[in-house]
């Protein structure tokens, strides 16, 4: 007997959460390697969530992490919605700086078989 279909959708969903938690580890090791100083990991605002928010020099570099099957669902999966969501958390964050800083939005995208891909000033609000 199969179980339930709200079963499976919450069994899948909660590995795709374990996966993107894990990408997200991967993310910052792989930030920290390139020498950026890691300033805070799922950082919450009242604008939304930030995966990783980084720093190297004088640049604040806020990073979406996206983990899918495959490189190009990866590259599909950011949504110019959440850029918009992102570009607000992201000046709430800027606010909360010293001094003058600049701004960037990266992407890091895994999936299965594929080496990262960082994507410096992915896009730009």
């Amino acid at each position: 007997m199969r179980p339930p279909r709200s079963e499976i959708k919450h069994a899948r969903g909660k590995r795709a959460h374990s996966r993107g938690l894990w990408a997200e580890r991967l993310a910052c090791w792989l930030l920290r390697l390139k020498l950026y100083r890691i300033v805070g990991e799922r950082v919450k605002t009242r604008a939304g969530e930030v995966d990783i928010v980084a720093r190297k020099g004088n640049t604040l570099i806020i990073v979406e992490v996206k983990a899918r099957r495959t490189m190009r669902e990866a590259a599909e999966a950011l949504q110019p919605r959440q850029q918009v969501r992102l570009a607000r958390a992201a000046e709430i964050l800027l606010g909360q700086q010293r001094g003058q800083m600049d701004l960037r939005f990266d992407v890091i995208q895994f999936a299965p078989g594929h080496l990262p891909r960082h994507l410096k000033d992915a896009w730009r609000p």
